[in-house]
């Protein structure tokens, strides 16, 4: 097995170890890899669509962010984009949640967008193919 290096803020490092110790994972090393197949079998799924879609984006973010380069995207993609919802969920997050159809190819190069966001914590995409 190759080992890789990376560099994690702390915050983020307790969480690791709370879920570690919360749902059983062996060690760090192992919710790692849980998280990048995951990572990966989403880009896989999205990949291995072709022709009209259907996909629901789920985001999480600070509320202070500049929410500028998030709407230019959902501008520049306004013909796939159907609908967002935006609400505050918890003291300093939002969660959005944009519902798009159209083109795969389409649904792809946005979502690719959304996650050269350093800005938003989380994305979670749900996918319908129309074939």
């Amino acid at each position: 097995m190759t080992i890789i290096s990376l560099s994690i803020p702390e915050k983020l490092v307790t969480q690791i170890d709370q879920a570690i110790k919360e749902k059983g994972y062996a060690s760090r090393s192992e919710i790692t890899r849980q998280a990048l197949r995951q990572h990966l079998t989403d880009d896989l799924k999205i990949e291995d669509i072709n022709g009209e879609t259907i996909a629901t984006v789920t985001l999480i973010y600070k509320e202070n962010i500049n929410r500028h380069q998030l709407f230019e995207t959902q501008h520049i993609h306004s013909d796939i984009v159907t609908t967002f919802l935006h609400t505050h969920i918890h003291q300093g997050y939002c969660l959005e949640v944009i519902i798009l159809k159209g083109p795969a190819n389409l649904i792809k190069k946005f979502i690719d967008k959304l996650r050269q966001n350093e800005q938003i914590i989380q994305t979670k995409i749900s996918l319908i193919n129309q074939k």
